[in-house]
């Protein structure tokens, strides 16, 4: 009881530390200030412009998960997270030092340096917390978790509204790092491993299966043993998931980084709250990833990721449809539920085939992939309003990405049908009860 317990306290350590990490889904509505004109108080950068820090704290996060997912596995959550609250503190008080003719400041400290420090701290908070509970919570565990990253612009919106009306893009960027220096500092605190003593809770998910059977167990397979990061590489497995989550963050991260100019632009300017939609997209964005999480947990990942690549791309191929308020609210909704699915399935998937034990490293180099939709999406969706006037474009290529990746799972499954036992393809396609 006492681990459980301990193990609890770790989750919710850090689903607050993604709380405060979460500002990086808040700068659709930086973005959207940044292109007002100066006598509006913004600095009149294009949105192709605007996008580039961003873009580049995208990079940065996700670039900086593989070093720092073996920082984490060598010298444990706490410090690791502890860095990168100080780094994305002093990365937004750097970002203050901005202004309409100088947006060096702005790049260097929330695309470099506060990029950088989210990458540390989401690093961190999963594995920590996984590794405390058996591998039937993994989807939910994993699920918790990451929901603080999606859910922060809830309060991150509305705040940011209420900052940059009253102090502008200034002040908004120091208040921020100054509050989440603090906060995510507190928090990285309470980040701890299991004691090396006891197993770990998240052990392999054939593991009953294997200690009823007499029967002798074949070698181990993708989903038996805690692998190292090179071969998780020399899998096909690997690259599948790999392009498959890519192609789900590109879609995902476009809608994210632009859902205040797209209501705006798609509305005529007949509805300006932004914020509302940024933060509808926060709440979906996090039940996505407990819903998400838990579903996979009963009927699979690979049937959990289906349902969400299907519906994603459906969604998009109408999205440029909306143009009133209830039309958009049902969009953004759909949007962020089945993006915010996306980050429970991969880090429960990687933890499926690959272990827990290298999870931090391995889920690190597998999340880069997420750092490319997340450069690509953004910066595809600016480059194409800004030259055609609309997104409308950029939905559809967006679209049929996802529904590559549907096929890509669907082979994959395929693929592992005539490489598995029967009982370790069920916890991939099928009720985890049933291999149990």
């Amino acid at each position: 009881m006492k681990r459980i317990s301990k193990g609890w306290l770790v989750t919710m350590a850090g689903l607050g530390l993604n709380l405060a990490l979460g500002v990086l889904y808040a700068w659709s509505m930086f973005a959207k200030q940044l292109t007002e004109s100066v006598d509006a108080g913004g600095f009149g950068w294009s949105r192709t412009t605007a996008t580039l820090p961003y873009t580049c704290a995208i990079a940065f996060f996700a670039v900086m998960m593989i070093p720092a997912g073996r920082f984490q596995d060598r010298f444990g959550p706490r410090v690791v997270a502890t860095v990168g609250a100080v780094l994305c503190g002093v990365g937004l008080m750097v970002a203050s030092l901005g202004a309409p003719d100088r947006m060096w400041p702005v790049i260097l400290g929330f695309g470099v340096l506060a990029g950088t420090g989210i990458g540390l701290g989401y690093a961190a908070a999963t594995p920590a917390a996984v590794k405390w509970f058996g591998a039937q919570k993994k989807g939910l565990i994993t699920g918790i978790v990451v929901a603080g990253f999606g859910l922060a612009p809830v309060y991150i919106a509305p705040l940011s509204r209420h900052l940059l009306a009253t102090q502008g893009v200034q002040g908004a960027f120091l208040t921020f790092g100054i509050v989440f220096l603090l906060v995510a500092g507190l928090a990285a605190q309470f980040l701890v491993n299991p004691p090396p003593s006891a197993p770990s809770g998240a052990a392999p998910a054939s593991a009953a299966s294997t200690s009823t059977s007499a029967a002798p167990q074949p070698s181990p397979s993708p989903l038996s043993a805690d692998r190292t990061w090179r071969q998780m590489l020399r899998t096909p497995t690997f690259w599948s998931l790999y392009v498959q989550y890519a192609c789900g963050a590109t879609a995902g991260l476009m809608i994210i980084g632009h859902v205040a100019k797209i209501v705006s632009a798609q509305s005529g300017g007949a509805i300006q709250a932004g914020f509302l939609f940024v933060a509808l997209l926060a709440v979906f964005n996090a039940t996505g990833r407990v819903v998400g999480g838990v579903v996979s947990d009963i009927i699979g990942r690979v049937g959990a990721m289906i349902i969400v690549f299907v519906l994603q791309a459906t969604t998009l191929f109408f999205f440029d449809q909306f143009t009133s308020m209830v039309p958009f609210l049902f969009g953004a909704a759909l949007v962020g539920f089945n993006y915010g699915a996306c980050l429970s399935l991969f880090p429960a998937t990687a933890a499926d085939y690959w272990g827990t034990r290298n999870l931090g490293l391995n889920y690190g180099i597998l999340f880069t992939a997420w750092g490319v939709g997340g450069v690509f999406g953004p910066t595809l969706a600016g480059a194409i309003a800004d030259a055609t006037g609309s997104y409308a474009a950029a939905y559809q290529v967006a679209g049929g990405l996802l529904m590559f990746a549907a096929i890509l799972a669907m082979v994959s499954h395929i693929h592992l049908s005539f490489h598995l036992p029967q009982k370790q393809l069920v916890i991939t396609f099928g009720r985890r009860g049933a291999a149990d």
